[in-house]
């Protein structure tokens, strides 16, 4: 069995972080969210993966090189443009070479793991197996109709869903698959869609199962679910110390400090994590905040939030929370006449400022 995993997208929900970065090594608990797909796979014993990959394929690819780091071997598939979850199947059908195969969204995360749904999906010889999840917001997904469990219907992002089960990024597929994505047509966006894909197997007697996870599982396209994906993942830390705290600070719960940290006279609250060679002092890091390597956190306080690498956040007045802070950013204050704000932003920033 081989494993696909979609890492072509552009990201626009998460802008202008992946203006210059692929949305799938967005870090979450210090980790990109890509490698937690590529240790999925091999921890359901599947060693042979494909990457479909877009624009950013050179970021992707020094991430991931070969796989050997995983115990995996890795091929990168080139995607021309986004059109589609079925062309990417569709272009990965040579090197499919007709085996069954996982299909995993590079920016999802499913906290279980899918080493039983493999397990099954090989045991009871589906064509394919379906992850379906209930959500609050359904038309923001593909959508699953089923009768007493059979899967009858799927839509993608219906204005008006019949359900609240979603369809999870996570799919399972023999070569029947291949017929589907080269009979169907592009939809009105003009991709081809993978629930026309599954439809036509449906409505063509073939069997699909589905399985309704009852473990947590995120899609971290934007930026609510990434920070509620770096909680989920920070919560099952153990404390772990590599750098070094002076007498002067304290780690409060599961806090995980990676070598060459120095905590000077600050505070860690857990559970957070703090990179490698990242400096605080004269601070406060609060619950599920991840600080990435090489950032300097100084006489400021921050909780409920991701900062990439090589940041600083630096003598600032008020409490930052509830943020994602992008590579190389500097965030501080003044004290140069006249007093004002000054901000250099990119497209699609977001910015709250306390009145």
């Amino acid at each position: 069995m081989k494993a696909l995993i979609l890492s072509g997208g552009r990201g626009t929900r998460l802008r202008p972080i992946t203006h210059t970065s692929a949305k799938q090594l967005v870090p979450v608990a210090n980790k990109p969210i890509l490698f937690y797909a590529i240790e999925a796979i091999k921890n359901a014993g599947i060693t042979d993966i494909g990457i479909i990959v877009g624009d950013t394929h050179a970021e992707i690819r020094k991430a991931c090189g070969d796989g050997a780091q995983w115990g995996v071997h890795i091929t990168y598939l080139p995607q021309d443009a986004p059109l589609g979850l079925a062309h990417a199947v569709k272009i990965s059908e040579e090197f499919m070479a007709g085996e069954p195969f996982v299909m995993y969204l590079g920016d999802n995360l499913v906290k279980d793991g899918i080493t039983a749904l493999v397990d099954d999906f090989r045991a009871e010889g589906y064509n394919a197996q379906i992850l379906l999840a209930h959500v609050k917001n359904p038309t923001e997904f593909g959508v699953a109709e089923l009768d007493g469990g059979r899967v009858v219907h799927l839509v993608e992002k219906p204005k008006e869903p019949k359900t609240d089960l979603a369809l999870v990024g996570v799919y399972m597929f023999d070569a029947s698959i291949f017929k589907a994505v080269n009979s169907i047509q592009p939809s009105p966006r003009g991709e081809l869609e993978i629930t026309d894909a599954i439809q036509y197997l449906i409505d063509n007697g073939y069997k699909v199962h589905s399985h309704v996870i009852g473990s947590w599982w995120k899609d971290t396209g934007k930026l609510d679910d990434m920070l509620e994906a770096n909680r989920i993942v920070l919560d099952g830390l153990e404390a772990y110390c590599a750098g070094e705290v002076d007498d002067a600070s304290s780690l409060l719960g599961k806090v995980h400090v990676g070598k060459g940290a120095r905590i000077i006279n600050s505070v860690v609250r857990g559970p957070a994590i703090i990179g490698e060679n990242t400096l605080v002092e004269n601070a406060y890091i609060g619950p599920f905040t991840s600080v990435y390597y090489g950032c300097t956190i100084k006489n400021c306080e921050i909780e409920h939030s991701i900062v990439l690498e090589k940041s600083e956040i630096v003598d600032l007045g008020t409490r930052v929370e509830d943020s994602l802070i992008g590579k190389n950013v500097k965030v501080g204050s003044t004290t140069r006449k006249p007093k004002a704000y000054r901000f250099m932003l990119g497209d699609n920033s977001e910015v709250s400022v306390i009145q």
